[in-house]
């Protein structure tokens, strides 16, 4: 198929979701204190987030199936916008949290629609690569988030953060009318029953269960430094402002992962073995934030190994997970989504109970080194 689609955009609209988190990231404590409720709470709009972009994954990619990539796309933009707008004149924090699921289902559109153009477009023998060019972007928005959002709490204020994403809910629905081009012509009705089928057929993989699993783990670490490094910060009498620039030193390590999983990519290494030794690296990494978390905050030299194994592993867990349901990409793609977004949102309810950060890290990187070893085990 002509790729008429340019990958720059298709790799921004990947990026979206995660810039939307991390710029949020930073206010979090300005939240807190905004609405007077406490840090679980606020840890609540994560991961109510990420429950609401499960939803907003199965959806989005039903109606890639259903009403094509492109309109699926806008769409799902706008509702992202309609979301952030609520934010901005939030006048409770029951509202804001409600803006943010309304904005998760929305932005959730940017994963889903744009991995399945990308399948759409590339055979097998090239989308580990163009994947590969995701997770460098990947690498690229945490830090453009994080200092953004730094920037902006300590200028104008969570308001501003808000602000900011709404504008630039506008901007991607106008680049999206008018670069993104349909890549899957045979639109159809969905059959709900078919669609429990596949779900059911789904579970019953454990190529995918696996697959699941290990991407709830990965990201789970990831948006565990989101949800609670800035209180961390916060203890230790560093500003908002030097918890945006900590994300330099994340970035570095996801920007190295990626990089090196180019590398290796492109000297035949296989995806199985890069997301072995991201997973094991991660583990590995984990323990050293569990013996440093008390010591200010040190736990960031361990943290760049786990984003670094982060960009290694996910890209090829994603690049191959739906190998076997090419003729259903759409909707495979949606119901992938929707369980391992559902199980990242139900890790980070969790931590918000547990509220430390060494040891959430060792528990969901241990899930994903059990995970290899006990699925592995059960193929042989």
């Amino acid at each position: 198929m002509k790729k008429t689609n340019p990958i720059w955009l298709l790799t921004v609209l990947v990026m979206l979701p995660q810039f939307v988190e991390t710029i949020y990231s930073p206010v979090l404590p300005m939240v807190q204190e905004q609405f007077g409720v406490k840090e679980e709470s606020v840890a609540l709009t994560i991961s109510l987030y990420f429950i609401a972009f499960a939803l907003g994954v199965a959806f989005w990619g039903v109606q890639c199936d259903r009403i094509g990539r492109k309109k699926a796309l806008e769409y799902g933009l706008i509702t992202y916008g309609i979301g952030t707008l609520t934010a901005v004149f939030a006048p409770s924090f029951m509202v804001l949290l409600s803006a943010r699921v309304i904005s998760a289902f929305g932005i959730s559109v940017g994963s889903i629609v744009t991995q399945t153009i990308l399948r759409d477009t590339y055979d097998q023998d090239n989308i580990n690569k163009v994947f590969s060019w995701i997770g460098i972007g990947l690498s690229i928005s945490p830090v453009i988030g994080m200092i953004t959002g730094s920037v902006l709490a300590s200028s104008v204020g969570h308001q501003g953060v808000f602000i900011t994403l709404c504008l630039l809910g506008g901007l991607f629905f106008i680049l999206s009318r008018k670069k993104v081009s349909e890549t899957h012509h045979s639109v159809k009705k969905i059959n709900m029953g078919i669609l429990a089928g596949l779900l059911k057929r789904m579970l019953c993989d454990q190529a995918i269960i696996k697959c699941c699993l290990l991407i709830m783990s990965f990201n789970v670490l990831l948006f565990l430094y989101y949800s609670l490094a800035p209180f961390i910060f916060k203890d230790n009498h560093y500003s908002s402002y030097v918890f945006g620039y900590s994300s330099i030193i994340l970035a570095c390590g996801t920007f190295a992962g990626a990089k090196l999983n180019r590398f290796l990519l492109l000297r035949n290494i296989q995806p199985k073995h890069l997301v072995e030794a991201g997973t094991f690296t991660a583990f590995i990494a984990s323990i050293f934030v569990w013996i440093l978390t008390n010591e200010g905050i040190y736990f960031l030299i361990p943290y760049f190994f786990i984003v670094m194994a982060f960009s290694m592993a996910v890209p090829n867990i994603l690049s191959t997970a739906l190998i076997n349901y090419k003729n259903e990409t759409g909707s495979a793609g949606a119901l992938l989504g929707l369980i391992y977004y559902v199980l990242i949102g139900l890790g980070l309810i969790s931590i918000g109970f547990i509220q430390n950060l060494g040891i959430s890290c060792v528990l969901f990187s241990g899930i994903g080194v059990c995970t290899l070893l006990l699925i592995d085990r059960k193929k042989q």
